[in-house]
C-alpha cells in the first residue's frame, strides 16, 4: 500500500519504518524544516525497546542511551530511600528486553536514519498538512501552499494539535490539570559525585513531584519537576522559563534537588492539559496515532513506548490482515484502544499518588510510599506494561 503519514515524530517515524520493513510504500510529511526535538529525555522500557529492536535499531539505540540499573522514589524534603524495582540485567531477564532512558533527540534521529535507509526520499519536510479528502479508493492529503499527495491510507501522527484529528473528529476540548511541569538537562559534570547513579529517581511530594535520570551514556541528567500551579496554561514542550522562577518553585526541597536546579542551562516549563480517551481513531482510510489521539501526562513513562507500539500494530494490521482499508484500520484501533485507554488513565491517576498532601509529614509520608509502592501495587501498576509485546499482539 501506498501510506501517507502526517507528522514525522516518535510515532510516525516508528510507523513509517515498520511499514517500510513490511513492504509497503511511505511518504512522511513533517511541517519542519528539520527533525528535531527540544533536549530532553525519556524512558523506553522493555515493551518500547521490544518495537526498537524490531525495527532493527535497538542496538543503534543502546549505543546512544543509558540502561537504568533502577528505579526508586525518594520523600521531597528528607530524601529518604526506598527502592522500586530493579532493572538492567532484571528487565532481560523478567521482560526479555532492556530498559532504556533516551535523550529524544537521540532516538528521533536513530528513527530518521533508519527510514532514510530504507527509502531515502520518504521524509517530505517543511510540508505542513492542513487538510485532506477520500474517496472509496484513495485519501489525497492537502499541504499547506497548495501541494497534495495521494495514498491509500492517511495516518495523522501530528501530536496533540492534530490537524487530522481535528479533520475527522471536529475541535477537541482539553482541560487544564492544574499541573505544570518545568523540565531540563544537566550536564553531569556539574554534579557531586553521590548523584552519578545509573538509576532514575523519583522524589514525591505534597504538590509536586520531581523525576530525574542519566542520558548519553550519563553525559547528563535529565530532570523534570511537576506541580500545582495555576497561572500557566500554555501546552507547548519549547516554552522558556527562568531558572529564578524554577528556584522558586523548588524551595524546601531536598538538596540534591536544589542541586539539579542550580545547573539547569535552560529550564522549559509547559502546562499538563487531559483528553478523555477517544471512542474512534479512524474514519474510512484515515486513522491515528500517538498523541494525536491518546495524549497523555508524562506520569507513567509510556507516550514514547505507546506511540512506537501503535505505528508497530498499524503496520502489522495494514500487513498481515485481509479485507479492505477501513476495515484493518479498525482491526488496529480495537487492538490498541483498551491499553492505550488504561495507559492515559494510569498516568492521571499518578498525580494524586505523587503529589499527596500526607507526604507533607514525615511519618504519613513513610506509611503513603509503603503503602503505594511496595509489592502488589507496583506489581498491578507495571507489569502489564512491560510484557505486553506489540509484534505478536493479537489484531
Amino acid at each position: 500500500m501506498r501510506v501517507l503519514i502526517a507528522g514525522g515524530g516518535i510515532g510516525g517515524l516508528a510507523a513509517a519504518l515498520a511499514l517500510l520493513k513490511m513492504g509497503h510504500d511511505v511518504e512522511v510529511y513533517e511541517q519542519a524544516t528539520e527533525l528535531k526535538e527540544v533536549g530532553a529525555g525519556l524512558q523506553l522500557s522493555p515493551n518500547g525497546t521490544r518495537v526498537a529492536y524490531a525495527l532493527g535499531v535497538g542496538d543503534e539505540l543502546k549505543a546512544l542511551s543509558c540502561e537504568a540499573e533502577g528505579k526508586e522514589i525518594r520523600i521531597w524534603n528528607t530524601g529518604e530511600t526506598w527502592k522500586l524495582f530493579d532493572l538492567g540485567k532484571i528487565s532481560v531477564e523478567r521482560y526479555g528486553f532492556p530498559y532504556f532512558t533516551v535523550y529524544r533527540p537521540d532516538l528521533l534521529v536513530v528513527l530518521e536514519r533508519a527510514v532514510r535507509r530504507a527509502r531515502p526520499e520518504a521524509i517530505r519536510l517543511a510540508s505542513k498538512a492542513v487538510g485532506f479528502t477520500q474517496t472509496g479508493d484513495k485519501v489525497t492529503l492537502d499541504l499547506e501552499g497548495g501541494a497534495t499527495a495521494a495514498g491509500d491510507v492517511l495516518v495523522g501522527a501530528d501530536g496533540v494539535h492534530s490537524r487530522v484529528r481535528q479533520c475527522l473528529f471536529g475541535a477537541d476540548k482539553p482541560q487544564f490539570t492544574g499541573v505544570i511541569a518545568w523540565r531540563g538537562v544537566v550536564p553531569m559534570e556539574k554534579l557531586p559525585q553521590h548523584m552519578v547513579r545509573m538509576v532514575a529517581t523519583n522524589w514525591v511530594g505534597p504538590g509536586g513531584h520531581v523525576v530525574h535520570y542519566p542520558l548519553r551514556g550519563a553525559e547528563v541528567m535529565n530532570f523534570v519537576y511537576a506541580l500545582e500551579r495555576s497561572d500557566w496554561q500554555i501546552e507547548s514542550w519549547t516554552a522558556r522559563g527562568t531558572n529564578e522562577e524554577l528556584t522558586r518553585d523548588v524551595r524546601g526541597w531536598h538538596e540534591d534537588v536544589q542541586t539539579l536546579v542550580r545547573n539547569i542551562p535552560v529550564p522549559y516549563k509547559w502546562a499538563l492539559m487531559v483528553r478523555p480517551p477517544m471512542d474512534r481513531w479512524s474514519i474510512g482510510r484515515v486513522t491515528l496515532l500517538g498523541d494525536a489521539c491518546h495524549s497523555m501526562l508524562p506520569f507513567l513513562g509510556q507516550g514514547a513506548n505507546s506511540a512506537m507500539e501503535d505505528g508497530y500494530v498499524l503496520a502489522r494490521a495494514l500487513t498481515e490482515l485481509k479485507g479492505d482499508v477501513a476495515s484493518r484500520l479498525e482491526r488496529y484501533e480495537n487492538a490498541r484502544r483498551e491499553r492505550t485507554r488504561r495507559a492515559v488513565e494510569g498516568s492521571a491517576d499518578n498525580i494524586h499518588r505523587f503529589h499527596n498532601k500526607a507526604l507533607a509529614d514525615p511519618v504519613k509520608a513513610r506509611e503513603h510510599v509503603n503503602r503505594e509502592w511496595a509489592g502488589a501495587p507496583i506489581a498491578d501498576r507495571y507489569e502489564w506494561i512491560f510484557h505486553y509485546d506489540a509484534t505478536k499482539v493479537e489484531i
